[in-house]
């Protein structure tokens, strides 16, 4: 397990969930208004508004607060909102990238430049990490969904590339561009997913001792709590001795 996901559990773990909740659901508004203004606001005819929706669900944020991020997009709201990417690196030489939504380029960048920097890592020039990472669609399913032979079988009905089953679930890849086909035909056969997004997933990893995935974590911590970061991507990895000392602590 490598990158974000591995952040997650530790902050899963640290019960730190809830905390974020108003955050997280605040971020995923902004998508939603943000995708009904750039298509239209009817997730029928919106594969970004819809994989969107999906994720608020996922999240359980109420259905008002759904309703009412879409009825921005035709107030006019969020129209000045545009999709941003950084590319960096961060402690031990991990390499980073966060995407935002911001109405302020210079404001975000600055934000993003100044905690990598404290962090000990630095803000990269445009491609020089995205190398690192492939560009994937990913859907993940609660283990409930099926057993894994189920999820392989459906998986390959559905046009997806792979899926890797484990106690925490179900996720399966597809390219990018084929995510909203797959993930139609995934729904149809087991239900709802839990999350359908488009992820950049590392080629290799960097492996970080116990003083630098703490660092680590902390970085991450702080841009989820800007509120112009929508994602983080990473290729850190740390051994379950250091995994079980993070969580403990």
């Amino acid at each position: 397990m490598a990158g974000h996901s591995q952040f997650k559990n530790i902050m899963h773990k640290k019960g730190a969930a809830d905390a974020r909740r108003s955050k997280v659901f605040s971020k995923l508004a902004r998508e939603i208004t943000v995708a009904a203004k750039l298509g239209v606001p009817d997730p029928t005819m919106n594969a970004r508004l819809r994989l969107a929706i999906i994720n608020a669900r996922a999240e359980n944020m109420p259905k008002d607060n759904i309703e009412r991020a879409i009825k921005k997009a035709s107030g006019g709201e969020g129209e000045n909102f545009e999709q941003v990417r950084y590319e960096g690196y961060g402690p031990g030489g991990v390499a980073m990238i966060v995407e935002a939504l911001t109405d302020n380029r210079n404001r975000t960048a600055a934000a993003v430049r100044s905690y990598l920097s404290k962090a000990g890592g630095a803000l990269g020039e445009s491609g020089s990490v995205a190398f690192m990472f492939d560009r994937v669609g990913q859907i993940v399913y609660q283990p409930s969904a099926g057993t894994a032979d189920q999820m392989l079988e459906a998986a390959i009905n559905a046009g997806a590339e792979d899926v890797q089953s484990d106690t925490a679930g179900h996720t399966i890849t597809t390219h990018f561009n084929d995510l909203n086909e797959v993930a139609k035909n995934l729904e149809e056969a087991l239900g709802e997913a839990e999350s359908v997004k488009v992820v950049w997933l590392p080629r290799t990893t960097t492996a970080l001792d116990e003083h630098k995935a703490e660092a680590m974590v902390k970085l991450v911590a702080t841009l989820e709590d800007d509120d112009d970061v929508q994602e983080i991507y990473s290729n850190f990895e740390v051994s379950d001795a250091v995994m079980h000392k993070l969580t403990a602590a």
